[in-house]
């Protein structure tokens, strides 16, 4: 089969290797869709737990193909796809019900063989059928249920407002999502126009662009600030700017993945004289049927963050455009 490996940092290449032979409990799908994601990016580039030589690309979806003698609830041509978040289960973060924060976590596409090759196989724990869904749209599944995590952390209330820094395909996730959970006003700051236009035609109630950012410019849209503050970017300097609109007893939500060496800046006397909350979300923590029947119900809309669609032989090519092309949002390896 072809797949994409990454040997060490920055080093990629396509290889021919055998179909993986799925063990007792495993699923063995044939891949259809695969995402790339800024963690891929970081992968890449040497800045993740990765272990090397890597065939990564954790958000898939597929085709079953085989399953294990000991399969029950799978069989061939089910339409799937998988959580990548191998647990043990047995740890004590596991056994207290945070499994995303598993001591010996183990991840498809990160350190074992990922969704960037023709077959992939996964514990049938793992897979989730994926029913009429189109398979570009259930390769956003893993994605979506990240943002699920995160929205069942925060915990917006009716009511509230909200405002995103960053429109690119995670920002309008969290975007519908914060609307799904009630949130009745969401406005949404990206530099890139064509992400603003993307953001309002799937709901955001407000666009600005980055450089129209300014406390007299929010102070119009929300004169005691917003309830919830929500970084989609991962970038410090915009992580700084986060807390001056929060209002009073707000929540700030660190989504984005910042560089594992940054750091932001914040007075914390404010964080304590305005009783703020800051809360981090990591990964997914058991949020894939959430996800499943967010888009299944037609919620949280996906289609039009998909911009570009290429084969696996274009491997090189996709990451090029999934790091550096400016008006790109989510990139997709076509394998069907």
């Amino acid at each position: 089969m072809l797949a994409a490996e990454i040997t060490a940092p920055t080093n990629t290449r396509l290889i021919e290797t055998d179909v993986p032979t799925p063990g007792p409990r495993d699923v063995l799908i044939r891949v259809h869709r695969a995402g790339i994601c800024g963690t891929d990016l970081h992968i890449l580039h040497g800045v993740y737990q990765a272990t090397y030589p890597l065939v990564p690309g954790h958000e898939f979806s597929g085709v079953v193909e085989a399953v294990g003698d000991e399969v029950k609830y799978f069989a061939a041509g089910d339409r799937v796809t998988a959580d990548p978040n191998i647990f043990c289960g047995r740890c004590e973060n596991c056994q207290r019900g945070q499994p995303n924060q598993c001591l010996d976590w183990r991840g498809i596409g990160i350190t074992r063989p990922g969704g960037f090759a023709e077959y992939v196989s996964v514990p049938d724990d793992n897979v989730f059928p994926i029913h009429d869904l189109p398979f570009e749209q259930a390769a956003f599944i893993e994605p979506l249920a990240c943002v699920v995590w995160g929205i069942q952390v925060v915990r917006p209330q009716v009511g509230d407002r909200a405002l995103v820094f960053g429109a690119g395909p995670m920002g309008c996730l969290v975007m519908q999502n914060l609307k799904a959970a009630g949130v009745t006003e969401v406005t949404i700051v990206d530099r890139v126009d064509g992400r603003l236009a993307t953001a309002a035609a799937l709901g955001a109630d407000r666009t600005v662009h980055a450089d129209e950012v300014t406390p007299e410019a929010m102070g119009r849209i929300a004169p005691l600030g917003f309830e919830v503050v929500v970084d989609a970017t991962g970038i410090p300097a915009v992580i700084d700017q986060t807390f001056a609109y929060a209002r009073a007893r707000g929540t700030v939500w660190l989504f984005g993945v910042a560089p594992t060496d940054a750091t932001a800046h914040f007075n914390p006397y404010e964080v304590f004289r305005r009783d703020l909350r800051i809360v981090g979300s990591y990964a997914v923590n058991k949020t894939f049927f959430e996800s499943i029947a967010l888009l299944r119900s037609g919620q949280v809309r996906v289609a039009p963050l998909l911009s570009h669609s290429l084969p696996l032989a274009d491997f090189q090519e996709g990451m090029r455009i999934a790091e550096h092309d400016p008006g790109r949002m989510k990139v997709q390896f076509a394998l069907e």
